[in-house]
């Protein structure tokens, strides 16, 4: 099975906790504090793997969670960060985000790799808290929550050439004529129902690899047939070779084809119309094919390279090859998006600080705080140690929570929650 579209979830490991101990030696009055560090947590990295071809693993395993780091220990011991989770990944992914469509990645080289969820930083020991003021602190950090998003895998096939045109037109007879590729040939539409590559190679030793497109059909880009599907595996090609069949057996009419795919890719993406266009005239062995081919020509406004062929009995495959290879040598890669130019100068900009937290009611009365950077701190915060938890009221106090409850009505001994936990407000 081809997969070429997934979603998934991620998750970097958490920090490890840090620790609240120390010294207690013989000889050693007065050791202090020994409290280590927690490791760091494991990010989850993307690596391309040149022997995957499709996303077909994550239809089973659609869940990412990397280790968490090492907890502190006494004597000042740090845990040990966690190792990185390597996910095999086929060349040619893009990652998003499915929260903001952000482009995390787009990971096209063998071993090339990308941090798709950043691992949680350890949380301090009791070592890093202490002071003149208080040289022996019961506070001791919990590890940051690793990062997790659900992200979109989508797999954009790495491919020089994209052989398009309509069904049964003999795009797949063209590639396994011209490579060792084995793609489903039948005289029924849509035969190819997931996209084949071949690795080409012409006579003076030039070589390319070449797709061959599942069927399009009029409204694609809308998704209608396999082509909204499959279009974006065209994004990449750098040239578009365009099958037509000239016998017009399909009682079609050539020319109304090629109007009719071009649009279907104007539609899908504008940037497909800066490539390089080849027309392969097919099916040239056929009787009536010639007057077609005529017909078509008088029709024809732009300045595109037709080349007569029959994919069946090899005529014209050799000029035809020779023409996508020298124009591969002339056409650079297309970028899947604008890439914006670097500026000579540094702009700075001045950038809206996140709102620390959120004030909200529940129905039965209760205040509810909510908000990332708030829920990390509560999160971060060892309640087992009266220090921690006074230390986190005070942090709450600068972030000017109190401060917020009382505008919002709140009074003494009313309750506030806090993602599953609940205290009461006292004045």
């Amino acid at each position: 099975m081809f997969v070429d579209y997934v979603k998934v979830y991620v998750k970097g490991g958490d920090g490890g906790n840090g620790m609240v101990a120390y010294r207690r030696e013989k000889y050693v009055p007065k050791g202090g504090p020994a409290g280590g560090d927690g490791g760091n947590g494991a990010d989850v990295v993307f690596e391309v793997d040149e022997g995957l071809r499709t996303l077909m693993d994550f239809r089973y395993q659609r869940h990412f969670k990397a280790d968490r780091g090492e907890h502190g220990m006494s004597k000042s011991m740090h845990g040990k960060n966690a190792q990185p989770m390597i996910v095999k990944v086929p060349p040619g992914t893009v990652v998003r985000d499915v929260a903001t469509n952000e482009k995390i990645a787009d990971l096209t080289i063998n071993g090339q790799r990308a941090v798709i969820a950043k691992g949680g930083r350890g949380g301090r020991g009791n070592t890093r808290f202490a002071t003149p003021a208080n040289p022996a602190p019961e506070i001791a950090e919990n590890g940051e929550p690793g990062q997790e998003r659900d992200v979109i895998l989508e797999l954009k096939v790495l491919a020089d050439v994209g052989l398009v045109g309509f069904p049964s037109v003999g795009k797949s007879t063209l590639l396994s004529v011209v490579s060792s590729a084995k793609p489903k040939i039948a005289e029924y539409h849509f035969t190819t129902i997931v996209p084949n590559l071949g690795v080409v190679e012409t006579e003076d030793g030039r070589s390319f690899v070449m797709a061959d497109l599942p069927g399009l059909i009029e409204g694609a880009h809308q998704g209608v047939g396999l082509g909204h599907q499959f279009l974006r595996h065209i994004e990449r090609t750098r040239v578009i070779v365009h099958v037509i069949d000239m016998s017009a057996m399909e009682g079609r009419d050539p020319y109304t084809d090629y109007v009719t795919i071009n649009e279907e890719l104007r539609q899908y993406n504008l940037r497909l119309t800066e490539r390089p266009q080849i027309i392969v005239a097919n099916k040239m062995d056929i009787p009536g094919s010639e007057e077609n081919l005529e017909k078509f020509k008088e029709q024809l406004e732009e300045d595109v390279p037709i080349f007569p062929i029959s994919a069946v009995t090899r005529q014209g495959l050799r000029d035809l090859l020779f023409k996508i290879a020298d124009l591969l040598e002339t056409t650079p890669e297309f970028p899947l998006e604008e890439q914006e130019v670097e500026e000579t100068h540094i702009l700075y900009k001045h950038e809206a600080q996140e709102i620390p937290f959120e004030i909200t009611r529940d129905d039965d009365g209760a205040f509810v705080i909510s908000g990332a950077y708030i829920e990390k701190m509560f999160k971060m915060t060892n309640f087992s140690r009266d220090e921690s938890i006074r230390r986190f009221a005070r942090q709450m106090r600068g972030l000017g929570v109190d401060e917020a409850l009382r505008e919002r009505g709140a009074k003494n001994g009313d309750i506030v929650r806090l993602l599953e936990f609940e205290f009461e407000f006292i004045e």
